[in-house]
């Protein structure tokens, strides 16, 4: 009975942290949102925007491997592009490189959860600051985010050196963006889901907080600048990336 809680029942839109969250709302939710500001989710709004259809794929040598298998381009990372090769986790390097009809996008946080979030067989949604609204507004005319079919919001969050969960500003405000957008579902918000909508009402500039944050710092003092520039242009999309058979591509 207590793990039972761990679930989060008796609301319509729950909110949890990593790949051990999404695998406890994915047990008990009817559909998932993945949140990864920085950047596999902005990535992958990116790619699809453009045509692209996007296979999540856990960081590691195989993604390649596996790229062959599907047919597809594998992404690499933002050091590794080269000129015939310009396809990386970067979204602002994916906002111009060509377009390619399959994209395998390996990273070690939003991908891995994507992919295996995907076994459980529920629709798995990929948010970002970019479409949070717009993914909100979907899940809602969908019919999700009652008591029998509630929806489960992930923050993908980052990763400290030893391997465990970093809690990430820009993830936890992109997940508070979409929870926004459900506020009004029939099922209500949960505790978390409320605490984490908190932390939005509180952020009164929410491109600077993105920028002044760990994850923001880390990738602007890495010479990546450009990509926090594309991750918070706040709500300038409507394309709501929806995983399907281990694929995303637009609802």
């Amino acid at each position: 009975m207590t793990a039972a809680v761990y679930g989060q029942p008796g609301s319509g839109a729950r909110f949890d942290w990593g790949l051990t969250g999404a695998a406890e709302l994915g047990r008990v939710c009817a559909a998932l949102v993945v949140v990864d500001v920085l950047s596999f989710t902005t990535a992958v709004e990116v790619a699809v925007a453009r045509g692209m259809r996007v296979h999540p794929f856990p960081w590691g040598e195989q993604a390649a491997e596996y790229a062959v298998r599907v047919g597809a381009t594998a992404a690499v990372g933002r050091r590794q592009t080269t000129a015939e090769h310009p396809w990386s986790l970067s979204p602002a390097a994916l906002s111009s490189a060509p377009v390619v009809a399959d994209l395998v996008l390996p990273s070690p946080n939003g991908s891995a959860i994507s992919a295996a979030a995907s076994a459980t067989g529920l629709p798995v949604v990929a948010a970002c600051l970019r479409n949070a609204r717009a993914v909100g507004h979907w899940l809602r005319r969908q019919g999700y985010g009652t008591l029998d079919a509630p929806i489960g919001v992930i923050a993908s969050g980052e990763r400290w050196p030893d391997g465990s969960l970093r809690p990430s500003v820009e993830d936890q405000l992109g997940a508070a963006s979409v929870l926004d957008a459900l506020s009004g579902v029939p099922g209500g918000l949960s505790v978390e889901a409320a605490m984490a909508l908190a932390a939005l009402a509180s952020t009164p500039d929410l491109p600077a907080a993105v920028r002044g944050s760990v994850s923001g710092r880390e990738l602007t003092e890495s010479g990546f600048a450009a990509d926090v520039d594309v991750a918070v242009r706040i709500g300038v999309s409507d394309v709501v990336p929806v995983l399907h058979q281990g694929v995303f591509s637009a609802a």
